[in-house]
């Protein structure tokens, strides 16, 4: 997999401060590992919403979840590398 080819998807939704806080630091991480940033809120599909109900976020990196409620910045760089 080349550099910056790597896809990580945030399930979450707004007004969720774990869901922010998540985004926010892999935005953070963004800056130095690229990657593409999805986020998809999940109260906007119900098969979604009833699969994590309060589970979130859940963050999965190329296909393979990966986190549930916190990131760890030091595994997400090396899941990235």
């Amino acid at each position: 997999m080349k550099i910056g080819s790597h896809k990580v998807t945030v399930f979450g939704k707004k007004e969720c401060c774990l869901c922010d806080q998540a985004i926010e630091l892999l935005e953070k991480v963004q800056l130095s590992c690229p990657f593409e940033l999805e986020k998809i809120d999940i109260s906007a599909h119900p098969a979604l919403q009833a699969e994590f109900g309060l589970k979130i976020p859940v963050i999965v990196v190329d296909g393979v979840p990966a986190f549930k409620y916190r990131v760890n910045e030091n595994r997400l760089r090396a899941l990235l590398h």
